[in-house]
């Protein structure tokens, strides 16, 4: 609790996809930002079946997660690949009133070749991130990328590159 109110927490995820150099974002009305994939975890669901399903459902894309931490060989009991970081963000919704997003953060690449994506998807380079440019949202500003959303998605093409490395064929 925070003083006297209590914090509703809704359980999330976000998928930065990378794909050839490349990191997918989206202009976001409600929150007027530029961001990744991602949403609500749904009944009976894992944090990892959540975000494939949310990438899928937003962008038409299939992709795979990337694990960013440490497996043990356990055998028993099952693991789910864990986040790169989780976020704690403020939501004031004007319908849902305002709350936590416990935001689980996972770094995804296409599997195969890239389809069509949905529209409102742009494509950002690595070299557009660093030199903070400014896209165009569908009113017609140019807005910067969140200082969040840039420097996660660093990490993000550091992480999917190297597991290109460990997995492709020699």
């Amino acid at each position: 609790m925070v003083g006297e109110r209590e914090i509703r927490r809704h359980f999330t995820v976000t998928g930065f996809v990378i794909e050839d150099g490349k990191v997918l974002l989206h202009w976001h009305p409600k929150v007027e930002m530029w961001l990744p994939p991602g949403g609500h975890i749904e009944a009976n669901e894992d944090p990892v079946e959540a975000v494939v399903r949310e990438i899928y459902e937003e962008t038409n894309l299939i992709t795979d997660v990337v694990p960013t931490g440490t497996v043990i060989a356990l055998g028993y009991p099952p693991q789910v690949t864990a986040p790169f970081t989780i976020m704690i963000e403020d939501i004031n919704d004007p319908i849902d009133g305002f709350h936590h997003h416990i935001d689980m953060i996972y770094f995804c690449r296409v599997r195969g070749s890239v389809s069509e994506i949905s529209p409102g998807w742009v494509w950002v380079t690595e070299s557009q991130l660093h030199s903070n440019v400014e896209l165009l949202n569908y009113k017609g500003d140019l807005v910067e990328i969140p200082e969040d959303v840039r420097k996660i998605a660093r990490y993000a093409f550091e992480y999917v590159d190297a597991s290109r490395v460990d997995t492709d064929p020699i």
